[in-house]
């Protein structure tokens, strides 16, 4: 058995009372299978939490969510303490993430939380509350 399964080998014998090699490789085998739960590209979720990531992408979201409505983006930039091109670049990234939606309308811009950003956001919600 190789060198990398060595902690491994004593965990199934500290479990098992022994381990063979048939041993190590059931268990590597059925880890394995576990991988392909994942999905084959997970650009998009990566995408997505990285850009949660941030505070005031995270606040934004938070507030769209809360909102429960489209909100104009002239009602965003009040609430957050930075500037007005940082509010559109963090929508911008929000959008591209799939966590917004926008619509333009004359010369305002609306956004609303997709229903991702509203499972995110529950999951967060949920767990945390297990936490406590």
């Amino acid at each position: 058995m190789g060198s990398q399964t060595g902690r491994l080998e004593r965990l199934i014998t500290e479990e098992n009372g022994g381990c063979c090699e048939a041993d190590v490789e059931d268990r590597l085998d059925s880890l394995r299978s576990y991988q392909s739960a994942a999905p084959e590209s997970p650009d998009a979720d990566l995408t997505a939490l990285k850009t949660l990531g941030n505070e005031t992408r995270y606040n934004i979201v938070r507030l769209l969510n809360a909102a429960d409505r489209e909100v104009c983006v002239c009602e965003i930039n009040p609430v957050f303490a930075v500037s007005d091109s940082a509010i559109s670049h963090a929508l911008s990234d929000l959008y591209d993430a799939g966590l917004v939606t926008r619509r333009k309308d004359g010369t305002w811009r609306y956004y609303e939380t997709t229903p991702r950003a509203e499972a995110l956001l529950a999951a967060l919600d949920e767990t945390q509350e297990g936490d406590r």
